[in-house]
């Protein structure tokens, strides 16, 4: 009888842990695994950065890089106030073709 007591209640247990495991796998599929794609993507860029790429830093400067410089880990971007020398780490993405405004006609 005491056996099947502990019995019932572990499976009782168990039944009501499994919505918080379930949370737990939605967060993880829906908000930490997207992110560290995010950051592995935003890493692969940062490395292979070059010059006469238009790129826009974390702090929302945009500009076209004009210097790579490997040894100190730096950048130089030209932007309309002048040139500007930058970390790699704070470029934050690239500004593709098919964000800029089209051609007028």
């Amino acid at each position: 009888m005491f056996y099947t007591i502990i019995l019932q209640s572990g499976a009782g247990s168990l039944m009501s842990m499994l919505p918080f495991a379930a949370m737990i796998l939605v967060l993880y599929f829906f908000m930490i695994r997207p992110q560290m794609t995010r950051q592995k993507k935003e890493k692969a860029f940062q490395a292979e950065i070059k010059t006469g790429v238009k790129v826009v830093t974390s702090s929302g400067m945009h500009g076209k890089i004009t210097e790579v410089n490997t040894t100190d880990n730096t950048i130089t971007i030209e932007t309309g106030a002048g040139r500007i020398k930058f970390e790699r780490s704070a470029i934050s993405m690239e500004l593709s073709k098919k964000y800029t405004t089209p051609a007028k006609k």
